[in-house]
């Protein structure tokens, strides 16, 4: 009796995720749809729920608040061997190198500083923080709820983001609401209306003390500052009402972020 031998075929080629704007907009679009016909038990099956992002008290008021928009964060994945990773100059300069590509220019780590500034400051922890929004180099764009605590490590931190870019929203265990999640652009369309926003670049001719800014800023107005994450460059202006230098020296984005927060608990008396 003849064995009966399987036939060997080609496997599949898995697809290389890509991370560009309109594909992730493309993919928010499909999931929209396909939840839109479900009931919210099912839903929820959607959503990724990952230990280790753990919440934090809410202290939610009706007072004027802040929101930060982090834009151009260097945040690419790509497959490297095996896996898929989350780039970064530190791991990843020689595959950098061999593609072509500025390892200075992949630094998500600046990424990482500025959300642990604003999240760990007692501005958030008295609850005037609204927001925080984050657009990546290729235009994707995330939001970080306030109550959300960042792993301390980058090597969790790089972790999360790569699972945020394919999974497009984290959630606590045991928990419905999304801490993280990919959105839509343009970022204008959540911000609050009577809001005044303001850029950073250490070459605008506008050079103000930060504290003088905010200070000078009505009581009734909540504030949106946008920062640069990236290692080198400048960030658009296009949506910005103001566009300001704090020092007279480059600042790095958690160092900015830390200017501002100060800024604004001195102004909000929070100490």
């Amino acid at each position: 009796m003849v064995r009966p031998y399987a036939i060997k075929g080609h496997k599949r080629k898995k697809r290389e995720e890509n991370y560009d704007r309109e594909e992730v907009e493309q993919l928010l679009e499909e999931e929209t749809a396909a939840t839109g016909t479900q009931d919210e038990k099912k839903a929820e099956e959607v959503k990724l729920e990952l230990p280790g992002i753990p919440l934090v008290p809410s202290n939610l008021n009706n007072k004027t608040g802040v929101t930060f928009i982090l834009e151009r964060a260097c945040l690419e994945v790509a497959k490297v061997g095996k896996s898929y990773q989350l780039l970064s100059s530190e791991d990843h300069a020689n595959f950098l190198r061999k593609n072509n590509k500025n390892p200075a220019e992949y630094r998500p780590d600046i990424l990482h500083q500025a959300l642990l500034t604003i999240l760990d400051s007692p501005l958030n922890k008295a609850g005037r923080l609204r927001a925080v929004y984050v657009r990546t180099e290729k235009g994707v764009l995330f939001e970080v709820k306030p109550h959300v605590r960042i792993p301390r490590t980058y090597k969790r931190f790089s972790g999360i983001m790569l699972q945020l870019l394919q999974k497009l929203s984290i959630a606590a265990v045991g928990k419905r609401e999304k801490l993280l999640r990919v959105i839509k652009n343009p970022v204008t369309q959540y911000l609050p209306v009577n809001s005044r926003k303001i850029g950073f670049s250490y070459s605008s001719e506008k050079s103000i003390p930060m504290r003088d800014y905010v200070a000078a800023v009505s009581d009734d107005v909540d504030l949106v500052f946008v920062v640069g994450a990236m290692a080198h460059g400048k960030i658009s202006n296009d949506y910005t009402d103001d566009f300001i230098a704090i020092s007279g020296y480059p600042l790095s984005a958690a160092w900015c972020t830390y200017l501002i927060c100060g800024a604004l608990m001195q102004k909000w008396n929070i100490f």
